[in-house]
C-alpha cells in the first residue's frame, strides 16, 4: 500500500500534516458506513475496505518513523528498512544516548522535576533535529527522481529518529511519573 497515493498526497517526508489530516477526514467522511447503509453488500464491503486502507494510510503518514519507512520502502529499499535491518548507529551517537539516559535516571532518582523537564526539552530538540535531518536527506532526492543509492544514506538517520523517539517517550514518561499522572 502507498499511503501517500491513498490520501492523495505527494511522496515526501516534510508533509503539511494539517493538509494530510484534512484529506484523511474528508475521505473518512466519504467512506463512512452510514453513507452505504442502503447500498448492495459488495459496495458496503468495498467502502469498508477502502476506509480501513485510508485509516492505515493516515497512521503511516502522521508518524514520522512510519512515514520515512514508507518512503524508503516505496523507493525500493524495503529489504534494508526496519529496526532489525538498519545499520547500528555510530559509537559517538550511542554515547550521547547513554549520557542522556544517565541524566534522566539521575533526575528521576533525585525526583528533580526541573532536571527532568530539561531532559525532556533536550529530547524534544533531538527528536526535531532528527526529523529535520531526515527530511533534508529524503525530500531533495525524491524531488529529483528518487535515486536509491542516495536514499540509502537516509537509513542511518531513520535509526537516529527511532532512538530519539524512544528516548523522548521515556523522558515524557518520567515527567508524567514525577507529576503523578
Amino acid at each position: 500500500m502507498d499511503p501517500f497515493q491513498t490520501l492523495g498526497l505527494p511522496r515526501r517526508f516534510g508533509l503539511d500534516l494539517k493538509l494530510a489530516e484534512g484529506r484523511h477526514l474528508e475521505l473518512s467522511k466519504a467512506l463512512h458506513p452510514d453513507r452505504y447503509a442502503g447500498a448492495p453488500a459488495n459496495e458496503r464491503r468495498m467502502a469498508l475496505s477502502r476506509a480501513v486502507e485510508v485509516n492505515e494510510a493516515w497512521r503511516a503518514v502522521r508518524d514520522p518513523i512510519k512515514r520515512a519507512e514508507a518512503l524508503l520502502k516505496l523507493s525500493g529499499l524495503e529489504s534494508e528498512v526496519g529496526e532489525t535491518r538498519e545499520p547500528k548507529p555510530s559509537g559517538a551517537f550511542l554515547m550521547e544516548v547513554m549520557e542522556a539516559r544517565e541524566q534522566l535516571d539521575e533526575a528521576k532518582a533525585s525526583r528533580d522535576v526541573a532536571r527532568v523537564d530539561g531532559v525532556v526539552r533536550d529530547a524534544k530538540a533531538q527528536f526535531a533535529e532528527s526529523e529535520r535531518a531526515l527530511a533534508e536527506s529524503i525530500d531533495p532526492v525524491l524531488e529529483k527522481g528518487g535515486d536509491v543509492a542516495q536514499l540509502r544514506a537516509a537509513i542511518p538517520l531513520l535509526g537516529r529518529l527511532r532512538y530519539a523517539a524512544r528516548f523522548l517517550s521515556e523522558a515524557r514518561n518520567a515527567e508524567d511519573d514525577l507529576a503523578g499522572i
